[in-house]
């Protein structure tokens, strides 16, 4: 049998669960693979959809419905034929296919849709909007293929839609998806699913269930011809038992290697007070890479959809953060007023780095969040949660304001989501590329115990042609209670890299943050770089531990 990684199609979306309590999604309890357009079962070719009565239809007549439906009580949905979804497991899911030629044509935006099942029980309303009218897009099973025994067959008439996705001009493969939740991603510069988006974040990252708002209808609209930003707009109802929300989404599908760009408007309702609220958040998947390599018993070098975050502050300084997979829930938090921008990076883009020709990590998509007008204060918070398999998506990035909602309170967010190679970022800094860690001391001698030894590599305009003897200085700054040693800088012969070198001790402290970079005459030659330690590493250090620990490395080129 083949593994499911390597039965995925590039284009095949897949929406992996989250990892433990913070962060459950019943939706998606496994590992979905949605299967390839054209199966077998082939029923008539002149299959027409049909469609409700038209509606008058605007992003602000959405808005009010949001406003207004936060005045009432929450009506969590209730699953309908329940005994049925359940037989839609995983293998019968995959079974049922959507027909290519009853693909619904919004313009010259191809239109595939997602049927219910196990993982995906709640239906949502599926709408085209023409010249300021919205037609609700009418469920019939005759949209899909399916194999005579599916127990799809036994859902009633009206079952509805589980999401959708966009295709391709040539319907071979799609390009953006929205299944379960808030969730949606797209296929990113390279044409490979990775890391997912979401229309807000409650409670991730807390010790108590995390909420899932839902995104319970859609209404998806050419994009008029004197917009040439955007080929697309999608719009979105959003609610839970805390919020409602209306979202505008004007999406570009850039040429090959260009990847997309969304201009999100999203306008929000609270019913409840939120203890954390998250915007523009991103859940990715961070296993292990050559860092902590030992944490993974796999033959696969490294297994990762992003590598580190970047964030630019209000003042322009770059911050580059390499992830973690902990030994507990850790949120990080970066406070900043009105951000530049933040984002997970795929930085690492050296197939050799991964060795998987079936999900092809080193093709995931970067994706970077630009806020548009004024945010405000509060922080970019990452979230990181341990896991012990690339299924679980453990990585969650987003930004906190700095006043929790309250009962009654509308808050706006506009955005910028680009899903890229890199961070579009035309600053001259010199970037992280590797970060190392191993054993302190040095070669041949006794090593001190406890100790650690940190190289991080940089590479970039600002260093490009510097000598050793050209004032390169390294500025660190490390917290109470750890000691920092031996500290250096200087170019790695034969490449354009500089490396900065240094020892860490720590007695008694849970979690190390380090900040470092290099600088000139007192100006920043690169961004800093943001690293966290945790005691497992310095215990690794330690006797008895020194030789089941080998020197552990983050590549991200």
């Amino acid at each position: 049998m083949i593994p499911n990684r390597y039965a995925l199609n590039d284009g095949d979306p897949i929406l992996r669960p989250a990892r433990g309590q913070t962060l459950r999604l019943i939706a998606a309890t496994v590992t979905l693979m949605i299967p390839p357009i054209g199966l077998a079962h082939a029923q008539q070719a002149d299959f027409q959809p049909e469609y409700g009565e038209a509606q008058d239809f605007s992003f602000e007549t959405l808005t009010e419905r949001a406003r207004d439906l936060a005045q009432n009580d929450y009506a969590a949905p209730t699953v309908q034929q329940a005994d049925i979804l359940e037989a839609i497991d995983y293998d019968a899911h995959w079974r049922i296919a959507f027909r290519k030629e009853a693909t619904v044509e919004v313009g010259d935006i191809p239109v595939q849709f997602f049927h219910l099942g196990t993982y995906f029980r709640n239906p949502v309303k599926m709408s085209v909007v023409e010249n300021g009218e919205a037609r609700e897009v009418l469920y019939d099973r005759d949209f899909f293929d399916m194999p005579e025994d599916s127990p799809a067959r036994n859902l009633s008439d009206n079952a509805g839609f589980a999401g959708f996705r966009l295709m391709d001009e040539g319907l071979q493969s799609d390009w953006i998806s929205f299944l379960g939740a808030s969730y949606f991603r797209t296929s990113g510069p390279f044409n490979q699913y990775g890391m997912s988006a979401r229309g807000l974040a409650i409670d991730s990252g807390m010790p108590k269930p995390e909420e899932f708002p839902n995104f319970t209808e859609f209404y998806i609209e050419n994009a008029p011809e004197d917009d040439s930003e955007s080929d697309v707009i999608i719009y979105a109802l959003l609610d839970s038992p805390s919020v409602t929300g209306a979202y505008e989404m004007k999406i570009r599908d850039g040429e090959d290697g260009d990847g997309q760009k969304m201009e999100i408007a999203s306008r929000l309702f609270f019913r409840d007070a939120v203890e954390r609220l998250g915007v523009a958040p991103l859940t990715s998947m961070y296993w292990y890479s050559e860092t902590n390599r030992v944490l993974g018993f796999d033959w696969r070098p490294e297994v990762h959809d992003a590598d580190g975050l970047k964030i630019i502050s209000d003042s322009g300084e770059r911050l580059w953060r390499p992830l973690n997979n902990p030994d507990r829930v850790m949120t990080s938090s970066f406070v900043s007023e009105n951000p530049r921008g933040f984002g997970l990076l795929q930085r690492d883009r050296k197939f050799e780095n991964y060795e998987d020709d079936g999900v092809f990590y080193d093709k995931r998509a970067s994706v970077w969040i630009e806020p548009r007008g004024d945010w405000g204060a509060g922080q970019v918070q990452l979230i990181e949660i341990p896991t012990d398999d690339e299924i679980y998506d453990n990585i969650v990035a987003f930004w906190n304001p700095a006043d929790a909602p309250q009962p009654g309170d509308e808050l706006s967010f506009d955005y910028a989501l680009h899903w890229v190679d890199d961070a579009p970022d035309d600053s001259e800094l010199a970037r992280t590329v590797a970060t190392r860690i191993g054993a302190g001391g040095v070669p041949g001698q006794p090593r001190p115990d406890g100790h650690l030894k940190i190289v991080v590599d940089f590479q970039g305009w600002e260093l490009s042609g510097l000598g050793q003897d050209e004032g390169v200085e390294p500025e660190i700054t490390v917290p109470e209670g750890v000691t920092l040693e031996q500290a250096y800088a200087l170019p790695v012969v034969g490449t354009d890299r500089w490396r900065l070198v240094f020892d860490i001790s720590a007695e008694g402290v849970e979690t190390a943050d380090i900040r470092a970079y290099l600088s000139r005459d007192g100006a920043p030659l690169t961004e800093t770089w943001l690293g966290q330690v945790h005691p497992v590493q310095f215990d690794a250090a330690r006797p008895g531990h020194r030789s089941a620990e080998p020197a552990q490395e983050t590549a991200a080129e």
